[in-house]
């Protein structure tokens, strides 16, 4: 008579082979799961990440088109080095008042609504720069341009934390931020060439203001109708795909309040944002004040043509652009945030420092401009994910506004870097100081970072 065979009955043969089957079963849903995320987060990138780094190229060609100006702008309205780096600067102080009520909107609102409004207003504001006469109109119009620019970088990151993972943030964000370096490789030649034109009797320098103003304006209106606020609301993706990134993203949302239930007071007040505003600060004033003072640096060294010193200036943002996304690659492979992106800006620093002792080598100094663009933007999409994974919500979107008002640094290293020229007649001490911004920078991170429990 046949042997009946019950659950937690089975012949050894049969449960080896039923533990086998289970395992394999399980192994292939575990394959499926991950292969959907992949699927998913690649549709959800393809979509959203190019629109947004084109829209950022825009903004930072906006927001420093002046650096290429400067090369003519000077000589028409009898601007000195000083009146040019307070202009330059300026943009900053303007731009700080809507970085923390910009994110808050773009958390509890639209985004979309919110970036097309900001992108329309700066676009206008732009235009504007081209009918400036006096340093009163310069200081005021840049002034206005930071204004209307504010609220858009700290709406972007709240934005990507309504459609990437913790895990998936560091590339994200590499991705949208490769715009800023890029921005230089494609403006500064561009720019170089509409300073060559003429029409109407305008200036060129004139001209760049206008034909760089348009396509904010023109972007503002396509990301009303193109870009989606959540993913719930996203017909782009199935159905599954929806609720499959809403409901992991609710998830990461609901954990960060168990684990860290602050408000948006409160997180404004933890001395970590705090040294994260502060490490903002130092790297954007190394930041600035190379990017609106190195055209004009290498022209002064090299003697070279206006379009020449533009595509030359274009080099260290190349390399960038390249360092950004392995970084960032990198950083959301190991899950490593800390050393990601402070060991970079330090090491800007260091090579900021061979730069100046080379100054009197215009192919030196240029290798050595290019390691420190290369080693800051490396740091960039980095630092972000620090805040952002630490605090969620709208304590986090509070936060980022408030860490990117350190982006007044925008305005210490462009102006303090003039205000030593004409007081020296050398770059140099100028430059000493990026050094220092950029080496203390890192090491507000490591304090800032090594105290989070996220990094």
């Amino acid at each position: 008579m046949a042997r009946r065979v019950v659950p937690g009955d089975a012949i050894p043969e049969e449960r080896e082979l039923t533990q086998e089957l289970n395992a394999k079963a399980n192994a292939s849903s575990a394959a499926g799961d991950v292969a959907f995320a992949r699927q998913t987060n690649r549709r959800i990138t393809q979509r959203l990440v190019p629109f947004l780094f084109l829209l950022y190229i825009i903004a930072f060609i906006d927001r420093t088109n002046v650096a290429a100006a400067a090369l003519e702008m000077p000589h028409d309205l009898g601007f000195s080095d000083k009146v040019i780096g307070l202009g330059s600067g300026i943009f900053f102080f303007g731009y700080m008042l809507l970085q923390i009520p910009g994110a808050l909107i773009a958390e509890r609102l639209s985004v979309r609504r919110w970036i097309a409004t900001v992108m329309v207003a700066w676009g206008v504001l732009t235009i504007a720069m081209s009918f400036i006469h006096t340093a009163s109109e310069f200081y005021a119009v840049r002034f206005l341009v930071g204004v209307a620019e504010a609220g858009f970088f700290p709406a972007v990151v709240v934005y990507l934390t309504h459609w990437f993972r913790s895990a998936d943030r560091a590339k994200a964000l590499a991705g949208f931020y490769a715009a800023m370096p890029l921005s230089f490789v494609v403006g500064s030649p561009l720019a170089g060439v509409l300073l060559k034109i003429s029409w109407l009797g305008v200036h060129g320098w004139r001209w760049l203001f206008v034909l760089e103003g348009v396509p904010a304006i023109a972007m503002g209106f396509v990301a009303l109708k193109y870009m989606t606020d959540w993913p719930r609301e996203a017909h782009w993706l199935r159905a599954e795909e929806r609720e499959w990134i809403a409901g992991e993203l609710d998830r990461e949302k609901e954990a960060k309040k168990k684990l860290r239930p602050f408000g948006i007071g409160q997180a404004m007040r933890d001395p970590n944002v705090i040294l994260m505003m502060l490490c903002y600060f130092f790297a954007t004033s190394g930041n600035y004040g190379i990017a609106f003072w190195l055209p004009t640096i290498l022209k002064r060294l090299s003697g070279k043509s206006d379009l020449a010193v533009t595509v030359l200036a274009a080099l260290p943002y190349l390399a960038g652009f390249v360092t950004q996304q392995i970084n960032g690659w990198h950083s959301d492979r190991t899950q490593e945030r800390r050393w990601h992106a402070a060991l970079p800006v330090m090491l800007a620093g260091v090579s900021l420092l061979f730069a100046i002792t080379f100054l009197s080598n215009v192919m030196l100094a240029l290798l050595f401009f290019t390691f420190t663009a290369a080693f800051y933007y490396a740091f960039q999409p980095t630092f972000w994910t620090v805040p952002i994974e630490y605090l969620g919500g709208s304590a986090a979107a509070a936060c980022v506004g408030l860490i990117n008002t350190g982006n007044i640094g925008g305005f210490a290293g462009p102006y303090i870097l003039g205000f030593l020229q004409t007081q020296t007649h050398t770059f140099s001490a100028g430059l000493s100081y990026l050094v220092g911004s950029f080496i203390l920078s890192g090491i507000l991170l490591l304090i800032a970072a090594g105290r989070t429990r996220t990094v």
